[in-house]
């Protein structure tokens, strides 16, 4: 146990030097709250209403998609993987410390956007944090698990980003984060409850707590859970 502590601490540490990890968990999300917050609560007052939500999928979503699977390529596609089984470490644990170092991160930035929402624009806090923290902590989890898809499933750099792209851009737009989702067609909406930021949103500006909407979360977390145990087996061969 401590030796795997001291793996999620050294992910950590590696992870806040990262400049890609950076960009995409604070620097990105954090500016399209500055400036598009701002666009949304003056043309939409009504907008600050669901603010903290919308800024938290949009940051979370980029980070997960986007952040996570250049380090998983760089771990399971390069010489720190014979590293690993030279050493007898499970690869597994690459999988899961930089799952959890990731998770840390966008935690923290959901925080900073839940305190500085209300300060900056005056952002309605969820009337139920309690229940706000356990949607966005189960969307997170989701979040990381798609993206590791990614990570496991594509082994070049620029094809991941390219694949991270394609997934991260319909995730956003079809979500109900930048105009409500009953304006799209149907085909573009039925298409949005497909990805975990649509049922995330949902789920986090909700007053109270339905199930309806956890249990497709739970579905993609655990379909995205058994194809990375199948990519996982590939990938050590």
């Amino acid at each position: 146990m401590g030796a795997f502590l001291y793996g999620v601490s050294l992910q950590w540490k590696l992870d806040i030097r990262s400049k890609t990890l950076l960009i995409t968990c604070y620097i990105v999300p954090l500016l399209f709250f500055a400036i598009i917050g701002g666009v949304f609560t003056s043309v939409m007052p009504e907008a600050r209403y669901t603010l903290i939500q919308s800024m938290t999928v949009f940051g979370v979503t980029m980070g997960a998609l986007i952040g996570l699977p250049p380090s998983l390529v760089e771990i399971y596609s390069s010489d720190i993987k014979k590293v690993y089984k030279a050493n007898g470490v499970p690869l597994i644990s690459g999988l899961a410390l930089t799952n959890i170092s990731a998770y840390i991160h966008l935690f923290l930035m959901s925080i900073i956007l839940y305190i500085a929402a209300p300060l900056i624009f005056q952002a309605e806090i969820p009337e139920n944090p309690g229940r706000y923290f356990i949607s966005l902590a189960v969307f997170i989890a989701v979040s990381l698990c798609i993206a590791s898809i990614i990570g496991l499933a594509v082994k070049d750099q620029a094809k991941t980003s390219m694949f991270s792209i394609i997934v991260f851009l319909p995730s956003i737009m079809l979500s109900g984060i930048m105009f409500p989702i009953e304006l799209l067609p149907k085909a573009f909406e039925t298409t949005g409850k497909l990805f975990p930021a649509a049922w995330g949103y949902k789920l986090m500006t909700e007053n109270t707590f339905r199930f309806g909407s956890l249990l497709p979360l739970l579905l993609i977390f655990v379909l995205a859970a058994v194809t990375c145990n199948i990519l996982l087996r590939r990938v050590d061969k």
